[in-house]
């Protein structure tokens, strides 16, 4: 079968398996906020010296981009930051509390809402707020999102100075009527005057995020887009569907579906692009995900090191990851926990010293063996069962096997060179709580 009727025949709705169970799946009906500390500190005392990771969720942006699926609150009002950045180290404080002693920090990841909103000044009392209760493991990541418009030389040299090393940049895409439509705005010249600035002060890695499906978007101004990127040469490129989903975010009701490319208009953005950065030298790392071969991403998927979490994929493997802020999710391996999704709710909460959990999940037997050959689809391409592949697994793996997307043996699944576009997909064969219940409504994005 053709490459563009596979996309046709797959393009179905599909969790982003960041998780499994997937949030609307979690049984938050069984979770307790005692429960999950008691998680968090089981995992720590047992797995303490491979280190944790932070995410910390930094919403406020000062305008909408009507594309955007994150948590976000709009303001122009940067008086809101010092109190936030308040209540996320109570947060963290109360975690270290549990944990009975400074944990060994291996990754730390800003995410948003666009981090750069918050001045370098507030940014700095933030992180050393964080690395004053705990132990910076040898080779720690830290990360961190920035908007190409505001993030300025004094953002990029004070971070490098607290460890920072890599950096993520939203460009989405340069086509002027795609960025009216978005409500995004940054030049090519802004872009490659950062990218250039870091490098010069010694980021290693700079990631770039790029969407297809957007409003407004052609072939020949997507064309435009990589080009200018690829002569810009970030070590990373995230290439992403854009999801629409205007019943959850209605900042996307800016456009119409008629604005929106669709069938195999979006099909060829796709595969347009996956080809101009094969021919770049950028390679395959999981899914949406490409990098230089000199990139750590690259190595990871290289050694069979890659992982997979809620910050998505990353060459840090950690049993503990918590979540710090507003919505923020944090996974103890054994269980889950999310945070409110109101700024208001998430400072309430903090305000009351109470640790600002609002739901969550528990991991059975059943779930930790399922997320494990996700993970492995995920992060590795292949995956195998001691006594044989069971038998609701193996029969919806059939129609991929026939489509040639993966192969399979008795007790081996192994994603092919053409099933790489398809992961999701794949990763869906598995999914046991999806197909034992079925969605009425629709809870995912597309798959292409």
């Amino acid at each position: 079968m053709e490459t563009s009727a596979l996309l046709k025949k797959y393009n179905v709705a599909t969790p982003r398996y960041t998780s499994y169970p997937t949030v609307p799946y979690w049984d938050i009906e069984n979770f307790t906020a005692n429960g999950w500390l008691a998680n968090v500190a089981n995992t720590y005392e047992s797995h303490k010296d491979e280190g944790i990771s932070l995410y910390i969720h930094l919403p406020f942006c000062e305008s909408l981009c009507t594309y955007c699926g994150c948590n976000t609150r709009i303001t122009k009002n940067h008086g809101v930051e010092v109190p936030y950045i308040k209540a996320v180290l109570a947060e963290w404080k109360m975690y270290v509390e549990v944990l009975r002693e400074k944990p060994k920090l291996k990754e730390l990841h800003l995410g948003g809402g666009t981090p750069t909103f918050f001045s370098a000044e507030n940014l700095k009392m933030l992180i050393n707020g964080i690395t004053k209760h705990a132990i910076l493991a040898p080779g720690a990541e830290f990360s961190f999102e920035a908007h190409p418009a505001n993030t300025t030389e004094l953002h990029l040299t004070t971070l490098y100075k607290l460890g920072f090393r890599r950096l993520s940049l939203g460009i989405q895409d340069f086509d002027p009527k795609v960025q009216f439509l978005i409500n995004r705005f940054q030049t090519p010249q802004q872009v490659a005057e950062v990218t250039a600035e870091a490098k010069k002060i010694g980021y290693t890695s700079v990631n770039f995020d790029l969407i297809y499906g957007l409003p407004g978007q052609t072939v020949n101004g997507l064309t435009d887009t990589i080009k200018q990127v690829i002569d810009m040469r970030p070590d990373r490129i995230a290439f992403y569907s854009y999801a629409h989903v205007p019943w959850l975010k209605p900042g996307q009701r800016h456009y119409s579906e008629e604005d929106i490319p669709i069938g195999d208009e979006k099909f060829a953005l796709y595969q347009l692009g996956r080809q101009l950065l094969d021919e770049a030298g950028y390679k395959d790392v999981g899914m949406d995900h490409f990098a230089l071969k000199t990139d750590s991403l690259f190595q990871a998927m290289a050694d069979l090191k890659l992982h997979r979490n809620f910050m998505g994929y990353t060459n840090q493997h950690t049993r503990l990851l918590i979540g710090l802020g507003v919505s923020s999710i944090s996974d103890s391996w054994t269980a889950f926990a999310q945070n409110p999704k109101t700024v208001e709710s998430y400072l309430n909460k903090i305000s009351q010293a109470t640790l600002p959990v609002e739901k969550g999940h528990f991991l059975t037997g059943e779930d930790l063996e399922v997320r494990k050959h996700i993970l492995n689809m995920m992060c590795r391409e292949n995956t195998s069962y001691n006594e044989g592949i069971p038998e609701p697994v193996y029969g919806r793996l059939l129609p991929l096997v026939k489509d040639k997307l993966v192969w399979v043996t008795e007790k081996e699944i192994r994603i092919t060179t053409k099933g790489r576009s398809f992961l999701r997909n794949v990763c869906m064969a598995f999914d046991e709580k999806l197909w034992l219940k079925q969605p009425k409504t629709q809870l995912f994005s597309s798959s292409i």
